[in-house]
């Protein structure tokens, strides 16, 4: 990733941390990484934990943000949270995945939060047990 990516997309978590922030959540943990992968924001509003994705895009970009999380992503994602589930003995929290998606333009950012943008169970093969959240 170039340098300017790389600033963009620090600069999308601080936008989507101050966004998250200001709508009631708690950050716990910023690029969270193991080798499963990398979660960008860890976060927690009325005792669920929120998984979030951040993807910023220039004003210039194709696409939308949300169109770079494809199935290899989510299921990094999944086991990422996982493992973070497992590290922090969390399994009987309820939990969900968010997508902060951004676009910067040069006078404003547009935010966009979706919510529960993942299945887990569809991507762990839909095989539910009680110690598993989803």
């Amino acid at each position: 990733m170039s340098s300017g990516a790389g600033e963009v997309g620090r600069y999308g978590e601080d936008v989507a941390c101050s966004y998250l922030v200001e709508h009631g959540y708690c950050i716990l943990e910023r690029n969270w990484r193991t080798r499963q992968g990398e979660i960008d924001i860890i976060c927690s509003r009325g005792g669920e934990l929120v998984f979030v994705e951040v993807k910023s895009r220039g004003s210039g970009s194709l696409g939308e943000p949300g169109e770079a999380v494809d199935v290899r992503k989510k299921t990094r994602l999944v086991r990422a949270a996982c493992a973070y589930l497992s590290a922090k003995a969390m399994w009987e929290t309820p939990s969900r995945f968010d997508l902060v998606g951004l676009r910067m333009h040069p006078d404003h950012v547009e935010v966009e939060h979706e919510k529960n943008v993942i299945d887990a169970s569809e991507i762990m093969g839909g095989g539910h047990t009680p110690w598993q959240p989803w």
